[in-house]
């Protein structure tokens, strides 16, 4: 046990591999655990759709373009899952071909973008959520009505606010302090089920590139079509 513990990293990889190869190593385990692995994709797609209507019916998000590409990112995601679900129970190359290389790609862009928000720096975030902050007036009001806070780095009270403390003069905080706090957190957040699906998906290329190379049982006339 100690000297198992001992190995390198690549060698823990190997022997993983191996032992999923003994345990779901025929035709129809690998078919099965890439038609889960889909299924759980397409739970993620429709949770990410309804999220965003959630939050747009009531009133939660203002913002047109932030419901939009959440949605588009749940379109998207159901897209694929659909793509690899159907090549899966067809045993079909050419879907399961341009599966594997969209998989892979978004596993590329997705590694990339959670390992930025793991990595960026408190200085980085200032600008960036600046930069967000005068981009949208739509999401300056979502953010002072939920948060409670008026102005980025100090309160406008010549201006208008819709956080409920602008009524009481001089009892507002900024946003840019509470908005920092919560975004260390949601990068962090982030970053984390970012890196987990980075895992799926380069599961589901290892999967699909195993599962085209095996032969059915009961062949399927319109597989290599």
């Amino acid at each position: 046990m100690i000297r198992l513990l001992t190995f390198p990293t690549q060698t823990h990889l190997s022997l993983i591999i191996s032992l999923f190869e003994m345990v779901c190593g025929g035709f129809v385990c690998t078919k099965n655990s890439l038609c889960a692995l889909n299924i759980l994709y397409v739970m993620v797609s429709l949770l990410l759709i309804g999220v965003a209507a959630w939050g747009k019916w009531f009133g939660l998000v203002s913002s047109i373009r932030v419901v939009a590409g959440v949605v588009g990112v749940g379109i998207f995601l159901l897209f694929v899952a659909f793509v690899g679900l159907c090549g899966a129970l067809m045993h079909h190359q050419v879907l399961l071909f341009f599966y594997m290389i969209i998989l892979f790609l978004v596993f590329v862009v997705q590694l990339s973008v959670s390992a930025a928000c793991l990595a960026i720096s408190k200085e980085q975030q200032k600008e960036l959520l600046e930069v967000g902050w005068n981009k949208s007036e739509a999401t300056q009001k979502d953010v002072e009505r939920t948060l409670n806070c008026c102005g980025f780095y100090h309160p406008n009270y010549n201006g208008t606010c819709d956080a409920d403390c602008f009524s009481n003069p001089l009892s507002c905080d900024p946003c840019a302090p509470i908005i920092q706090s919560h975004a260390e957190e949601v990068l962090r957040f982030v970053g984390g089920i970012g890196c987990f699906f980075s895992f799926t998906e380069i599961l589901g290329v290892w999967l699909t590139h195993r599962y085209r190379n095996q032969k059915d049982s009961h062949p399927n006339s319109g597989a290599f079509l």
